[in-house]
């Protein structure tokens, strides 16, 4: 009995020098981790103010760069568009979004061949617009969709599905990208091919006055005759007037503007009211969809390179 009562004092005493060595270690490291780190704090308030004035300075830039040269200013943000996500597909080995990247990269090609062939043929403007239109389309769907499932996740309801959470919000972070993505290439592709065919159409020109005199009949978005009035239902398709009495084929007019972003008549230039051409309250969701994707090309096209401004300078200061 006796033997066994000092055996547990003796393992008791033994217990507490190991736990004070353990508690006098940790004391140790984080007094030799202070040590290290000691005056961070002014670094990294050095590294903050270098990324808000790099953030402001970029944007003032890229305002005015977008001010006085719209049309070299778009080129350069949708080639960096086309190529950053590349860089980073191919270095994480993203080949499910290469390949639709490549499937939408021929397609569009072709479509663009097509949109700037002289002389334009008199099916290529309803092609173009038919074509950028689904892709507008598909990626409002695919993004609502990756929107939902991320919402579905937030509030728990794959529980009741039996799905991980982690899977759900993977695969609607996927689908918002790929919908946000698409949308906005399909927009800045779709504004190229109408600024070229109503250019050689003729009855458009982006610096002046058109090339030809618009009729009542014709159609200056793609150049064909218009055989409903104004007035009529027509089956396939009704006829449009702007304010400024130019008329167009619905398709035509509204593909000029939410697809193609001009907010102006393709003939006089005057400024289109689009909440007057959306009768369907729903629609306006789409104007309001492009608005957003064209906030997202700055994000996409322009963040990564101000981050990577951002870390030469740290790295030319010695800030790490």
């Amino acid at each position: 009995m006796v033997i066994s009562v000092l055996a547990l004092i003796s393992w008791q005493k033994h217990s507490l020098t190991v736990s004070e060595l353990r508690v006098c270690n940790s004391r140790m490291q984080h007094e030799r981790l202070h040590v290290k780190h000691r005056g961070h704090e002014a670094m990294h308030a050095e590294m903050v103010l270098i990324l808000i004035a790099t953030l402001v300075v970029a944007q003032i830039v890229l305002v005015q760069w977008k001010q006085r040269h719209c049309r070299s200013y778009n080129m350069v943000t949708l080639l960096q568009m086309w190529v950053v996500p590349l860089y980073f597909t191919i270095k994480l080995y993203w080949w499910r979004f290469l390949s639709t990247w490549g499937m939408f990269s021929v397609i569009t090609s072709y479509v663009i061949f097509r949109a700037t062939r002289k002389p334009l043929s008199c099916r290529t403007p309803r092609m173009v617009y038919k074509w950028f239109l689904l892709i507008y389309k598909l990626s409002y769907a695919v993004g609502v969709i990756g929107y939902l499932a991320i919402m579905f996740t937030m509030f728990g309801f794959n529980i009741f599905f039996r799905i991980k959470a982690e899977d759900s919000m993977d695969v609607g972070v996927i689908m918002l990208f790929y919908g946000l993505y698409y949308g906005v290439m399909g927009r800045d592709f779709a504004e190229i091919c109408s600024d070229y065919m109503a250019s050689t159409i003729g009855y458009y020109n982006m610096g002046g006055m058109p090339s030809r005199n618009l009729s009542n009949d014709m159609c200056a978005v793609c150049g064909q005759k218009i055989f409903v009035d104004v007035d009529e239902e027509g089956i396939i398709e009704d006829t449009y007037q702007l304010s400024c009495n130019h008329t167009f084929h619905e398709f035509c007019i509204r593909g000029w503007c939410i697809v193609g972003k001009k907010q102006t008549c393709p003939y006089c230039n005057e400024k289109v009211d689009l909440k007057r051409m959306m009768n369907n309250p729903w629609e306006r969701t789409h104007v309001l969809y492009g608005q957003l994707l064209d906030w997202l090309r700055y994000l996409v096209a322009w963040q990564p390179i101000i981050i990577g401004v951002v870390h030469g300078i740290n790295f030319s200061l010695g800030l790490e």
